[in-house]
């Protein structure tokens, strides 16, 4: 049988006119794709893989057969650096919320010295770029709630001495000190102690992350803080209508102060059909983790699976929606066309989420730079996509930080 093979042309435009720039087969593109992805920096910033590790069963260095990531399934996808998320529940508060915290930051360095041929620990992008070049994989730390400081501003630098590099303001609760977009109101954003908290992020190089957050909230971080803002895991509102995403208007003004958005897989915020399905028959946000918590208590694996385990079993009984992993390349597409390439990246919410539909763990990663590459990206916006937006964040980060502290 003849091969057939599909010929894409790729038209360019200039001041003189259109010309045909130039045909490559689509063979070709995905061996581009595969060069490129592979030679690239490619940086998640939102993974709960350090629930699994609380499980105690969970071996990093070995495929799985549940989740999301391991260091198997991250070679096979080219995943080279990933922010592990520190998560206790919004529930708990004070001093345990702190010594949960650091139990879990404990955990995740001696998995990064337990696998240290293949891992390591990154706290800029300096040692990021190293570990790359070594061909190891980078491991981050951010905590997901700033309920975790149990309003004490100095344990801040204790995070950030410990290798932690962003804090996300809120969780789906209110804290003591920033509303959430997922609870009632409580503060009108941030509080006064909550602003000292943001300034005190940037003075010990610790970004600040706005998933989560309410909007007044975003708005009075992104007056307030001297760094670009992060939304480490959120995607867009026009696309999916769910608080936890972000606005048109909330998108462009983060970009005018040179921040970035990293775009979440979960199918509730890439789909607003699936959203709106999956509202009507299993509530809000709060109802849901209720319901769990009389199930499971306060083990936060146990959730986690509860709630993946509801979402495959309606979409399974057909009254869900599916949800390709394509709406990914939509949500991207969305913030280049409004405030270009230089502003967003991958957030995927790994070991937290339900993925959508091929794109089930971090070994298909490969498939959103074909995609893009496909779409006309250039090769260099793609790494910017892939991992270099959030390495300038980070480097712009550590310079001010410098400053700070050096004018104290």
């Amino acid at each position: 049988m003849r091969r057939m093979v599909v010929f894409l042309c790729l038209i360019s435009c200039s001041g003189a006119g259109i010309f045909l720039a130039r045909c490559t087969s689509a063979d070709d593109i995905a061996e581009r794709a595969h060069q490129l992805h592979f030679s690239s920096i490619v940086l998640d910033t939102h993974a709960d893989t350090p629930q699994r590790l609380l499980a105690g069963t969970f071996d990093l260095g070995k495929r799985d057969a549940e989740g999301h990531v391991d260091i198997p399934r991250m070679r096979e996808g080219g995943l080279n650096a990933q922010f592990f998320s520190i998560f206790i529940t919004g529930k708990t508060l004070g001093p345990p919320a702190i010594q949960q915290a650091l139990d879990q930051i404990d955990l995740v360095r001696q998995n990064v010295q337990q696998h240290g041929k293949d891992l390591a620990l990154a706290t800029n992008a300096e040692e990021i770029r190293r570990a790359h070049a070594q061909g190891k994989i980078a491991i981050l730390m951010g905590i997901e709630g700033g309920h975790m400081i149990g309003n004490d501003i100095r344990m801040i630098r204790v995070y950030s001495a410990l290798g932690v590099r962003y804090m996300t303001l809120a969780h789906f609760y209110n804290d003591e000190w920033a509303d959430s977009s997922t609870d009632k109101p409580a503060h009108n954003g941030l509080t006064h102690f909550g602003k000292e908290v943001v300034r005190e992020m940037n003075r010990q190089d610790m970004l600040v992350d706005i998933s989560h957050v309410s909007d007044k909230t975003f708005y009075d971080a992104l007056e307030v803080s001297r760094v670009p803002l992060i939304a480490s895991h959120s995607s867009v509102r026009a696309i999916s209508n769910h608080p936890r995403n972000m606005s048109d208007d909330m998108i462009k003004v983060l970009a005018a102060k040179g921040g970035v958005m990293q775009i979440n897989y979960e199918r509730n915020y890439l789909s607003e059909e699936y959203r709106t399905a999956f509202a009507a028959v299993a509530g809000d946000v709060s109802r849901m983790e209720e319901k769990f918590k009389k199930e499971c208590g306060d083990d936060n694996v146990c959730i986690g699976k509860a709630e993946i385990r509801l979402e495959k079993e309606l979409a399974e009984a057909g009254k869900l929606p599916h949800v390709s992993w394509e709406k990914i390349i939509e949500h991207i597409d969305h913030v280049v066309r409004l405030v270009g390439p230089d502003h967003v990246g991958l957030g995927s919410d790994f070991d937290g989420a339900d993925m959508p539909d091929g794109l089930e763990d971090c070994s298909k990663l490969p498939k959103i730079t074909e995609a893009l590459l496909r779409k006309g990206y250039s090769e260099e916006d793609i790494r910017k996509i892939l991992g270099g937006n959030i390495l300038r964040v980070m480097e712009q980060s550590e310079k001010i930080s410098k400053e700070m502290q050096a004018a104290q």
